[in-house]
């Protein structure tokens, strides 16, 4: 899971365990209606990534979920779920008392040709600031668009 420096990216680390963590990456515009990014997932003994991604740019994708878990930082019952449109990538997010949002991470590749596998972890943050500020920064990474010269 090697990056240069310079490459767009987003990681979050779990704030109980730091070896746990979800980063989004390699992100490019496939057309003027989305863009494919990259998941990377670990946890002590497993690293997992997904390539090929969609978000799409109108409609209600990663960004706009994580914003809502971010406005509701006082808590909610039970579990709230996303996923995208493939399935390939899906998030569960509950609260705790504290104040703290657990977002577990699935990965599960849809195509045949990646066989057939799947690979979870849970990453905590604080609900107020912390999920505030990562949910903008992935609203930022997935609303990219290229440089024009």
């Amino acid at each position: 899971m090697n990056h240069p420096d310079d490459s767009p990216h987003v990681t979050l680390r779990c704030q109980d365990d730091t070896s746990v963590g979800v980063r989004f990456a390699d992100r490019s515009a496939s057309d003027g209606y989305c863009v494919q990014y990259a998941v990377e997932l670990w946890a002590p003994g497993m690293a997992a990534r997904l390539d090929g991604a969609v978000a799409w740019i109108r409609g209600s994708d990663l960004a706009p979920f994580l914003a809502g878990l971010a406005e509701d930082f006082r808590g909610w019952d039970g579990e709230r779920t996303w996923q995208t449109h493939d399935g390939d990538l899906a998030v569960t997010a509950v609260h705790r008392s504290g104040g703290h949002i657990g977002l577990t991470w699935t990965l599960r590749p849809w195509r045949r040709s990646a066989g057939d596998w799947s690979a979870s972890a849970t990453t905590w943050l604080e609900a107020g600031e912390a999920m505030r500020s990562f949910a903008a920064d992935i609203g930022r990474f997935l609303a990219w668009e290229p440089a024009h010269p």
